[in-house]
């Protein structure tokens, strides 16, 4: 993978932040246009395409506020989320010099603020990156990666989280996960709105369980597209974090040799909930079918064979 600049990565990811921010809102209200279409469709006798959108322009606002307030909900609280999700804790200087002393290091050689350092009290070998702001950035580590690798490979480590700060990644990723919990939540609702509802019909004489059936289709086929763009942008953003991380350190065979020792043990996740699991430097989730589509890294194999060509 070629790295094509700080500056460039940067302003990739600020757009890419940006189209998601109004992406994600414009792919809600299209399929709450269709919700919609067919609730007026099974709902009135003789339906209009007016009917149809004065009842969409009414529940529109709606919508919008409701997301709206979901996400900066969600957004500005994501680090206490992470932290409660992954059981972490702060790590002290006191506790651990050495780690202290590589990420000082880094940090000074690149002109970064020293984030916090927090760890996981589990043999799992994973680290990742949180915060949207020098105050809150954040970089954790497993107990199980720092004693097993060595002060150069636990130095590329840091260094490809420290990466994901500096070319703004966290933000990104955040935003996307805010939006496709949205999602689900909506697919969720959907879904459950069809297996209880029991059936029926209205007073038209037609079957309310086909209307639910119709909006819970909508809503996972949301939930799934939006999966779908969120892994995409993972996964490329794994590269540019191992890219610069080798820039960082001049040390590409060290960040390689990391990520072999992860994918060869089998600790790797430490049972941290899916959507929070997709920060790590390595994720081992969607191992099956359609790996390719819905995997959140691209294959560890890979990544270690771009390092290995620096």
């Amino acid at each position: 993978m070629r790295y094509i600049g700080l500056s460039a990565q940067q302003r990739q990811n600020n757009f890419r932040s940006l189209l998601l921010v109004i992406l994600f809102p414009v792919l809600m209200l299209a399929l709450c246009y269709i919700a919609v279409y067919a609730f007026v469709y099974y709902t009135y006798e003789n339906p209009s395409h007016e009917m149809v959108i004065q009842a969409f322009v009414s529940i529109a606002p709606l919508v919008i506020g409701v997301v709206a307030i979901w996400f900066f909900i969600a957004y500005f609280s994501n680090t206490l989320i992470i932290k409660y999700a992954t059981q972490s804790q702060p790590l002290t200087r006191k506790e651990n010099m050495r780690i202290y002393n590589l990420t000082e290091n880094l940090c000074m050689a690149n002109g970064m603020p020293m984030p916090k350092i927090n760890i996981i009290e589990d043999p799992a070998l994973n680290a990742f990156a949180s915060g949207l702001s020098n105050k809150t950035y954040t970089v954790t580590l497993t107990r199980g990666i720092i004693n097993t690798l060595n002060d150069q490979e636990l130095e590329g480590v840091i260094a490809h989280e420290l990466s994901h700060i500096r070319n703004r990644d966290v933000r990104l990723l955040i935003i996307s996960i805010v939006f496709v919990g949205i999602f689900a939540m909506v697919a969720q609702l959907g879904f459950r709105m069809a297996l209880f509802s029991g059936g029926g019909r209205n007073r038209d004489g037609k079957n309310n369980m086909i209307l639910l059936v119709i909006v819970a289709v909508v809503a996972i086929v949301g939930y799934l597209l939006s999966i779908l763009m969120r892994f995409a942008i993972s996964r490329k953003r794994e590269y540019f974090a191992d890219a610069s991380a080798a820039e960082m350190t001049k040390n590409p065979r060290a960040l390689a040799s990391a990520l072999r020792k992860i994918s060869g043990n089998p600790n790797l996740q430490n049972g941290a909930p899916e959507s929070v699991s997709q920060l790590f430097i390595e994720h081992a989730a969607h191992k099956a079918a359609f790996s390719s589509l819905f995997a959140t890294h691209p294959p560890i194999k890979k990544r270690i064979e771009v390092l290995e060509q620096f």
